[in-house]
């Protein structure tokens, strides 16, 4: 079974090479620039075709004027379709009732469910994010709406301390910190990112998404935006020591910029940065240039096995 290992990064766009702006300048991320041969991931950067990886800088704006925003930016990732076209604007950061329409109509999880294929989102949900949802205190984003639109069931605590599941901070901390539950297991960044390859290897396709790097950039300082690519590089170090290229793809791309200009609190027009490793890479990505090309790159990943 080939297998594809969907990482999506909150807020993560290609900026100037601003040290006094910018986290990626002064970051030390050896994983992400030796994918790239070397060079940064910064809004300069053209396509990179290295030895293992592909990067490609991605549209996000799609042709709508305005800043891209999180609902309708991840509704298009999540489904193919130019979702803030179709609704005349980018939205966020919940979906409205058009973009829940579209989502629960046209989810990439129904889409893989009806092709027969094993599909999972890896983050585990603790006990108030489920009794928020139920109350009504909370709605649905627009990942956990795709999921919950094919019946796909979602990772709770328990999958968490079975090691079924991963927090979206990869380690695990924030829930012993943050949440209180002094019994969830804690991995290293590097045992996180080998867990990652684990997990993703017992189904077709495996969605994780990563929020932190959209709070650092609407709330952090640069210490805290260059805290947050380290670790996600140290993940990305272990995840690649224990992924076999020719059995699956690891995708790895955003909805909107943010965290790569900390000179204010707002999402930014920047491109997103994409990058696609596994010996399959430059067939998936033929014709990638927006967000719209990644739903139709996975169906037909899997629709050529």
């Amino acid at each position: 079974m080939r297998h594809l290992l969907f990482i999506f990064l909150d807020g993560v766009g290609l900026g100037e090479a601003s040290a006094e702006h910018n986290p990626f300048v002064t970051a030390v991320l050896p994983h992400h620039t030796g994918l790239l041969g070397g060079q940064p991931l910064l809004a300069t950067t053209p396509m990179v075709a290295g030895d293992r990886a592909l990067f490609i800088p991605t549209d996000a704006s799609l042709g709508v004027s305005g800043p891209p925003q999180s609902a309708s930016g991840q509704a298009t990732i999540l489904t193919g379709l130019n979702v803030p076209q179709l609704i005349g604007r980018h939205w966020g950061p919940k979906p409205d009732a058009a973009i829940a329409e579209i989502i629960n109509r046209d989810s990439l999880f129904i889409k893989l469910k009806q092709r027969g294929l094993t599909a999972a989102l890896l983050n585990a949900y603790p006990p108030r994010y489920f009794e928020a949802i139920a109350s009504r205190r909370r709605d649905y984003s627009a990942i956990p709406l795709a999921v919950a639109a094919a019946a796909i069931p979602f990772f709770t605590v328990d999958d968490l301390r079975a090691g079924r599941a991963l927090s979206a901070d990869f380690t695990g901390e924030g829930w012993r910190t943050e949440l209180k539950i002094s019994d969830a297991p804690v991995y290293t960044l590097r045992e996180a990112g080998q867990q990652l390859a684990r997990l993703a290897r017992q189904r077709a396709f495996s969605f994780f998404e990563h929020w932190p790097t959209d709070y650092v950039g609407h709330r952090g300082d640069l210490a805290e935006g260059r805290s947050v690519l380290e670790r996600l590089d140290a993940v990305l170090g272990g995840l690649l020591a224990d992924w076999d290229d020719a059995q699956g793809l690891i995708v790895i791309t955003s909805d909107h910029g943010n965290l790569e200009d900390l000179s204010h609190r707002h999402h930014t027009l920047n491109r997103v940065p994409t990058i696609i490793i596994g010996a399959e890479r430059e067939r998936f990505a033929a014709g990638l240039n927006d967000l719209t090309h990644l739903t139709p790159a996975i169906l037909n990943y899997f629709d050529a096995a």
